[in-house]
């Protein structure tokens, strides 16, 4: 039997929808990083202090890492090429690493909310749907 799930179709009329939307997630990302890292910790509020200060180096870098290949990932999306799903597959396991530290680094964990909690399921499901949209794309042959 043939699996006709994986042959090459056309583009689907949804698709630029769909890629504009994942840039425009990975555009609020990027500027949420850079408030982060632009921020003076002494100028937040306390419980936010506490949690910028404890965050450990690794896990900022992944934070940048998740940003800026998602941010290519998606751009590549636009272009309608391949390259894009390993690089959002690289922004999804940096996401994923990014929010390692609300579970294995004391300092964040004492301090972190239900709210910050719901906030990264949220971004990790959205980040995971970008991936899943670029690896059904490839499949479908639509990233050249």
């Amino acid at each position: 039997m043939r699996d006709d799930r994986y042959t090459k179709r056309p583009v689907a009329g949804w698709y630029m929808a769909a890629a504009i939307a994942s840039l425009l997630f990975m555009l609020v990302a990027v500027g949420g990083y850079l408030v982060d890292v632009t921020t003076n910790p002494a100028d937040l509020p306390i419980d936010q202090r506490v949690v910028a200060e404890a965050r450990p180096i690794w896990g900022m870098a992944a934070y940048a890492i998740a940003v800026w290949a998602g941010l290519a990932g998606t751009v590549l999306l636009l272009l309608r090429k391949r390259l894009a799903q390993p690089l959002l597959l690289l922004s999804l396991a940096a996401a994923v690493v990014t929010f390692l530290p609300y579970a294995l680094v004391p300092g964040v964990r004492d301090v972190i909310t239900t709210n910050d909690i719901a906030v990264a399921i949220a971004i990790l499901v959205i980040t995971w749907t970008i991936f899943w949209f670029a690896r059904h794309s490839a499949q479908r042959g639509w990233l050249r």
